[in-house]
């Protein structure tokens, strides 16, 4: 018999998976993205210290309904607005696990439109 695990356990396998071969560098940081039902969240971390160099979630713009695709968009584009005023331009794309489709590839999109190169 198949035991069936949650969701969420399911995709902390896959960004483990995901993650033994992406990691984020000072000079290339890693964007990660964390979605719950009601938020979606951003960071760009840097791997070899372990710091989050900056972030940004629909939470700290106080977007009325922060869990739709608008919000993602504003979360993209204000990510990418604080990596460039941090100096920086490139990072790796780490989508936590979760299908590049819907509200994690509007972040990715808005945040490419806003100067991010990704």
């Amino acid at each position: 018999m198949i035991k069936k695990e949650s969701k969420n356990a399911m995709r902390e396998v896959r960004h483990r998976r995901i993650r033994k071969n992406l990691s984020g560098t000072k000079e290339m940081p890693r964007l990660n993205v964390f979605r719950s039902n009601k938020e979606i969240y951003a960071q760009v971390i840097d791997d070899v210290t372990g710091t989050t160099l900056v972030s940004s979630s629909s939470r700290n713009l106080k977007v009325s309904n922060g869990g739709n695709i608008e919000a993602a968009k504003l979360v993209g584009k204000d990510i990418a607005e604080k990596c460039k005023k941090a100096k920086i331009n490139k990072v790796v794309f780490d989508r936590g696990g979760y299908l590049y489709h819907g509200r994690v590839s509007a972040l990715a999109d808005a945040a490419r439109e806003a100067g991010l190169e990704i």
